[in-house]
This record gives structure tokens, sequence and C-alpha cells, in this order.
């Protein structure tokens, strides 16, 4: 997989996603595209209120993706703002970084000494539901929408650490998340599993993609150092209290 054709595999996903088309989220510079919210075949099947609201960037125009009453907010407060403007406007509430991997950069880390590593395939993977604390690497769900489908995961004197998991959140994307425990963070763990799941996740023909808080500065380094680059960012949820709210027709 070529970085070209990673990004065609993400941006046709996030324009299915959003309502929109491939090139909007290539506009110029702080132009806006306006889409109203649909449920289009192929989704990654993330929660939606009624009240949706959903803007995203991936550095130059922004897009934005509500539902109908919602629109009617936000499209005039927003036309005329500049990018880092509109992201922090009174009712934009989270924002989450999402990276991929560095194609001519990502190389397998060295494995942190002392620990015992092991690959978990999907149908093993029930087995882990049973130890907490790994929220964040795996669904502890067997009919989750967005279902696990393989693990790495660290050992110490027989107990699991830490794991990363990916989840098949669409046709061509699986999303890697890791979890350490407390006590043995600061030893390279989590850049080593997400490293080594990134890696495997390549190798199968699927686009891995990491995501986490835009104030966790934590993993961010576990990201840049696993071998990813920032791509987009995403405010995920409105607050539009105080605000007059249409019924939807």
């Amino acid at each position: 997989m070529t970085t070209q054709e990673m990004l065609c595999i993400v941006q046709a996903q996030l324009a299915t996603d959003l309502n929109c088309k491939p090139d909007d989220l290539n506009g110029e510079k702080d132009s806006f595209v306006f889409t109203e919210v649909r449920d289009n075949p192929g989704r990654r099947p993330f929660p939606r209120g009624e009240q949706h609201f959903e803007m995203l960037t991936m550095g130059s125009s922004i897009v934005v993706s509500a539902s109908p009453n919602i629109l009617k907010i936000v499209k005039p407060l927003l036309c005329g703002k500049v990018r880092d403007d509109a992201f922090f406007m009174p009712f934009v509430y989270g924002h989450s970084l999402y990276y991929l991997p560095d194609l001519e950069r990502i190389r397998p880390l060295p494995s942190p000494d002392g620990f015992v590593y092991e690959l978990v395939n999907k149908c093993d993977i029930l087995a882990l539901y049973q130890y907490e604390g790994f929220h964040n690497a795996i669904q502890y769900d067997i009919n989750h929408p967005r279902p696990d489908v393989f693990v790495t995961l660290v050992k110490k004197d027989g107990h699991i650490v830490g794991m990363a998991g990916a989840s098949n959140d669409c046709a061509k994307m699986w999303q890697i998340g890791i979890d350490v425990l407390p006590e043995h963070r600061a030893h390279g763990l989590a850049a080593y599993l997400v490293n080594w799941l990134t890696l495997e996740t390549l190798n199968r023909g699927y686009v891995p993609y990491y995501g986490t808080a835009s104030s966790n500065i934590a993993s961010q380094r576990v990201a840049h150092r696993a071998g990813y680059y920032p791509a987009w960012v995403c405010a995920y949820k409105g607050n539009f209290d105080g605000f007059e709210l249409m019924p939807t027709s």
C-alpha cells in the first residue's frame, strides 16, 4: 500500500461518514462544506443522537455534517470563520485527533526487555474479556458493531499488563486502541504494542488508524513513537443549550 492509496481509502470512508464527496476534504483552506447527516451504507457505526453535529478537517477545508435543525444554527455562525476559530466556537465540544501510519518512516520497534508478548487472533479474543482494565483496546462485547479482530498483548510474571487491539470499524479501516496498566507504563510498552499491531494490520491489507483526545499528550506521544502522523481532527459533539432548536420535518 502506498501513502496515496491509503489516503484515498481514508478520504472515501470519511466522505461516506460525513455525507460529502472525497474532494470536499481537500478544498481551499478555511472553506466550509455543510452536509446533512445520513446513514450512508458502509459508514462507520459510531452512535449518533437526534441532534447530531460533527466537524472535521484534514488541514485545509472544513466539513460540517449535522442534523438539519443544527445546520440552520451553525451555518451562519461558522461561515467566514477561519479554521482555528471554528473549532473553538462555544458550541463545539470534544476534539479528537486521528493518526495514520507514516509509511516512509514506520519500522518495527524493539521489544522492551523483561516481558512476554503474544499475538491473539479473532477466534481467541473472547477469552480476553475476563480481564478488566483494557477498555481502550478491546470491546468486551462479542456482538459489538465494530468487532475486535486481533490483539497484541504483553505479560509480566504470567499476568497481562497491556493490550493493543484492532477493531473492524469499516470495510478497509481498522482502529487501534491501547491500554497499559499504570504500574507498567514508562517502559515503551504502549508504543511497541501499537507499532506491532499496526504493521500486522498493514500486512493484512487494511488501513490502521489511531485516535486520541486533543488533551491526551501521552497518547499522542505513543502515536508518534509507534510511527504515526496526525491526519485529521474531528469535533464530534455539539452543545446547543440555549439555542432554539426547530423540529425537523
